[in-house]
């Protein structure tokens, strides 16, 4: 256990979750799995311990924890096999209406939020045609009176059947009409319960994330919903993407932790040709590396935490974090898959789930190309790559 991990309060996260997870073993997940549905039961336990409201403010009935605590929530439920993708966005969605809404939006919502009694894990950013070119995207919001009426398109909105609350990113003013593509964009918090205009189309996909197509015709949604100031909400999603890449981290520290396990316990257990496979270097060597380089990126991850929770810049420390921990869990997937053969490619060992659900963060929140280009420009001085 490193000196990151060893303050009481972090020390007792891990056993509260530790234990919350002993009630859902593997064979849960790979249930949940099998039959693509949402681990309610899960996150209704985990929402009762307050977990879900780390970064609340304590004045709003959360826990008013740093973000390096709440990082050790996330770790330690993929670290037992579990996936905190159901419940991630609930931390960190919230930050963009703490840091940037009114007093009566944060009256309004924080409480619920912090409680679980309101869910905020959909964030409406990505579509179809922008990508990670945020600036370009196309759905608009227009002024009605008291009213903004939104119109178009986002993709790969995860949980929305199991939100009641959205942050909505959409453009308020024309891009023809603004003098940077980053202007002219706001940030919404809408109530997606009862809203007319809204249709979600769910999408198949490799993993079970819940994710969907949101097309919006003519939705009206109150004026009271715009988080900020009109046409400052590139730069308000931007002030959260740090902590999304931090914890995402986290996760991805958790999952190669966990085939790190798995893989040397199997390895010192299978016998072929009189012996373990582990005594081959062939196998052990690869094992014994995706745990130096888990560990590595760990090191980042505290990094990145602790200047986040001290207000210092991190984006590039954010960044490269996010990288080296979804390189080294994808590395270490491999790893284990291989090393346990046929019967890794089985749904009985969770080897192949968790290699789906770790795999995903080679892309999501943000690719390794883009995070390269990032480092390259920004870190290195080099020209823009895009």
């Amino acid at each position: 256990m490193s000196n990151e991990d060893s303050t009481d309060i972090r020390i007792d996260l891990r056993g509260l979750v530790d234990k919350i997870c002993a009630e859902f073993p593997d064979e849960y997940w790979r249930q949940m799995d099998e039959e693509k549905a949402y681990p309610e039961a899960f996150v209704d336990t985990l929402t009762t311990t307050g977990c879900l409201g780390a970064l609340v403010p304590e004045e709003y009935g959360g826990l008013g924890l740093g973000l390096g605590d709440a990082s050790v929530i996330l770790e330690t439920i993929n670290r037992n096999g579990g996936n905190a993708g159901p419940v991630h966005a609930q931390l960190y969605t919230m930050g963009a209406l703490l840091r940037h809404g009114s007093d009566e939006q944060r009256t309004k919502y924080l409480p619920g939020i912090a409680s679980g009694q309101l869910r905020l894990q959909a964030f409406g950013v990505t579509e179809p045609t922008a990508g990670t070119d945020t600036t370009s995207l196309r759905t608009t919001a227009v002024r009605d009176g008291d009213e903004y009426v939104v119109n178009g398109q986002k993709v790969f909105i995860s949980r929305v059947q199991h939100s009641d609350l959205m942050i909505l990113l959409a453009r308020t003013t024309p891009l023809d009409r603004v003098e940077k593509k980053s202007h002219g964009l706001s940030l919404f918090i809408i109530d997606i319960r009862e809203l007319d205009g809204l249709t979600v189309s769910p999408l198949k996909t490799m993993v079970n994330h819940e994710t969907n197509e949101l097309f919006f015709n003519d939705m009206r949604i109150p004026a009271s919903a715009l988080i900020g100031e009109e046409g400052r909400g590139f730069r308000y999603v931007l002030d959260g993407m740090n902590a999304e890449r931090i914890l995402i981290a986290a996760e991805c520290i958790g999952d190669g932790r966990w085939f790190v396990d798995r893989a040397a316990k199997y390895a010192g257990e299978r016998e072929v040709f009189g012996r373990p496979i582990g005594a081959n270097q062939g196998v052990q060597f690869p094992i014994a590396r995706n745990h130096i380089d888990v560990e590595a990126a760990d090191l980042m991850r505290w990094k990145a935490a602790d200047l986040f929770d001290a207000g210092q810049p991190c984006g590039a420390e954010a960044n490269m974090a996010k990288l080296l921990a979804a390189d080294a869990s994808w590395r270490a997937a491999d790893t284990t898959l291989q090393t346990h053969g046929g019967y890794g490619m089985t749904t009985e060992y969770d080897i192949e789930r968790k290699f789906r659900e770790t795999r995903l963060y080679q892309v999501a929140p943000i690719s390794t190309n883009m995070i390269l280009s990032f480092v390259g420009q920004h870190v290195l001085g080099m020209p823009r790559s895009f």
